[in-house]
């Protein structure tokens, strides 16, 4: 059996996202033509529904099939009625999925900031698309320097994320290095820590700009694994061995919803200096396990 074991697991992938893209589908195609934002957002909150009954059947099939070695610390007092900003290192697909192990259901339906490339993927895509998840080109400094222009699209779709999260309790999940870890992209940005990249600032410090008052914290989650080079084949097959989840609860400090990020070189070196800090922590404590 532990062969066919990663090839079931695929399997019970696309059971669970054929089933699921029915009523996905038909609500997305409502969505299109229902002519009001506030109906709209009815039509949203199914989709939304449809969404988690989808992540819980996969996280069930998961729990009982592959049965994860997953250690969990979370703080207390979370609600499915709350916002929240959550971030946190990343090293492999398979991070998503011990997220929403321990989170689902406990805070709201996610939103992920994603890659533009991300909404081609058959089913998925389109359900991220009619979710509203934010999808980020990612310009390179060269191109943003060549077009300055540029740098206002991700702006303005973050933005635009803020803006539909005062309309329902949403949880924004950014993996705030941006890529997925591995030592030769660590040398290669010359990253001052051992087990992570250098974090970026600007989707994060937008969301708390614009969202910062009515957030109800910011959870600060570390993922370790016991396998040095985890993957997600490797967690569908069932050997991805035991992974550590501590997330901690952060107030947002008051000095963040002063300013604008992007407009201000005092409140920009104040966060930068705030980031790194947390992520000097995270790598410390990465350092003990």
């Amino acid at each position: 059996m532990a062969p066919l074991k990663g090839p079931i697991s695929v399997l019970l992938l696309v059971i669970t996202t054929l089933f699921w893209s029915i009523p996905l589908i038909l609500l997305t195609l409502l969505k299109l033509i229902t002519p009001t934002r506030p109906l709209r957002l009815i039509v949203l909150r199914g989709l939304n529904g449809v969404a988690l009954n989808w992540i819980g059947c996969n996280l069930w099939w998961m729990r009982h099939w592959l049965k994860p070695q997953l250690d969990a610390t979370l703080p207390e007092g979370l609600s499915p009625e709350q916002r929240w900003l959550v971030i946190s290192n990343h090293r492999s697909w398979t991070d998503i999925f011990m997220l929403l192990m321990v989170l689902h259901r406990r805070i709201p339906m996610p939103r992920f900031f994603l890659k533009q490339q991300l909404i081609w993927i058959p089913i998925v895509g389109l359900a991220w698309w009619a979710l509203e998840y934010p999808f980020m080109r990612r310009y390179t400094r060269e191109q943003i320097a060549r077009r300055p222009q540029l740098a206002d699209i991700d702006r303005k779709a973050t933005e635009l994320m803020c803006k539909r999260a005062r309309e329902m309790p949403l949880a924004i999940f950014n993996f705030v290095e941006g890529t997925r870890f591995t030592p030769a992209k660590r040398d290669a940005q010359n990253s001052p820590f051992r087990h992570l990249l250098r974090p970026k600032a600007g989707g994060i410090a937008q969301v708390l700009s614009h969202l910062g008052e009515q957030l109800d914290g910011i959870l600060d989650v570390t993922l370790h694994y016991e396998n040095p080079q985890p993957t997600f084949w490797g967690f569908l097959c069932g050997r991805e061995g035991r992974i550590t989840l501590d997330a901690r609860r952060l107030d947002v400090p008051e000095w963040m919803l002063d300013s604008r990020y992007h407009d201000d070189p005092h409140y920009k070196e104040r966060f930068h200096t705030w980031l790194n800090a947390l992520w000097q922590e995270k790598d410390q404590a990465l350092d003990s396990r």
